[in-house]
């Protein structure tokens, strides 16, 4: 049979309530009394519920996260990010999805209304940003991971730099002698695509080569979109010495349309996407990308809402993670002169 708080008591000749006080650190106890207690506990192995301390502490210290999917392959980066900060303090993860949509929100709310975590990590399922901020104005600690469109002030977010990681491409394919770029764009509606767009557009802008609507294809993140889209503007003639992809997948699919055109990449087609998933290296060439710093991100969302536990107040600007940017072989080799 396993030990239980009674039988520590008993052992200890002392009540279940004074047991308690020594697990949860609570109460004035004679120090004699106390150090009884600890020893018995020792003698026995007893090992409390850790659910039932953490409802005499006031807290659970589990962490709830909310996420789309884990079919998208960056969150993985993200999870293990956050989940490396968290089972170092001792704090374990309640992870959520939203693959059944509406059945998935009902078991999220619920677990919610139980109290089964002391905050809340999100990667925002598409639609849930109202109720999202609901609970954190009701009082749910929140902190959202690449936010999509938050004003600054309503939930604490951990994201990067967009814009700039975005400018740093359009820098590379105009120094490797690029000009005529297409960009497959991610869903119009997302905060990141708007970034990553005119972050793109203004540096070849400023350098006499703006991006034409026409330019712009209207991607959805998938390796499907980014092959149509390019498949498309190949067939219907259009002109282009590099395109700048908006994630990795898309990039993914554009170099396959490029290459059963006949093209060469990078020699005819410069490529760039971003996010650098695990996949980028791998692709053939391997991708050249603005590179998400996910884990650290996951670490930094994870960081913030302990803290907050321990007393700090959650920030009410974002906290941004700079971008970098990785060459490969997609982009590896500058242009043939012209033979005339």
């Amino acid at each position: 049979m396993p030990i239980t708080i009674a039988d520590v008591a008993a052992r200890a000749k002392v009540s279940k309530t004074t047991v308690s006080r020594v697990l949860n650190g609570k109460g004035e106890l004679d120090e004699s009394t106390a150090a009884r207690v600890r020893k018995v506990i020792e003698e026995l192995g007893y090992v409390p519920s850790s659910r039932a301390v953490g409802l005499a502490r006031g807290r659970t210290r589990v962490v709830g996260m909310l996420v789309p999917s884990l079919t998208w392959p960056w969150i993985g980066e993200v999870l293990q990010g956050a989940v490396d900060v968290l089972e170092t303090e001792r704090y374990g993860l309640l992870l959520f999805t939203c693959n059944r949509g509406e059945e998935s929100m009902r078991q999220f709310g619920a677990q919610v209304s139980a109290k089964s975590f002391d905050g809340l990590l999100v990667i925002e399922p598409e639609g849930t940003l109202d109720y999202i901020a609901m609970l954190h104005a009701r009082g749910l600690p929140v902190v959202l991971i690449d936010d999509r469109d938050v004003q600054p002030g309503q939930i604490p977010s951990v994201g990067t730099t967009n814009h700039t990681g975005a400018g740093a491409a359009a820098r590379h394919l105009l120094e490797i002698g690029r000009r005529k770029p297409l960009v497959v764009a991610g869903p119009a509606r997302f905060g990141c695509t708007v970034q990553r767009l005119d972050g793109f557009a203004s540096v070849f802008a400023e350098a006499g080569h703006p991006v034409s609507p026409d330019r712009v294809l209207q991607g959805d993140f998938t390796i499907a979109r980014g092959f149509e889209l390019v498949q498309a503007a190949l067939e219907s003639g259009v002109e282009f010495d590099a395109i700048f992809a908006h994630n990795d997948l898309s990039a993914t699919g554009a170099m396959q349309a490029v290459l059963d055109s006949g093209r060469r990449i990078p020699q005819d087609v410069a490529v760039v996407g971003f996010d650098d998933i695990p996949m980028a290296a791998h692709t053939q060439p391997p991708l050249t990308t603005v590179h998400q710093p996910l884990r650290e991100m996951g670490e930094a969302a994870a960081r913030t809402l302990l803290a907050h536990f321990e007393g700090s107040p959650l920030p009410n600007r974002p906290t941004v993670i700079p971008a970098t940017f990785t060459v490969r072989g997609s982009t590896g080799v500058s242009p043939e002169p012209d033979s005339a």
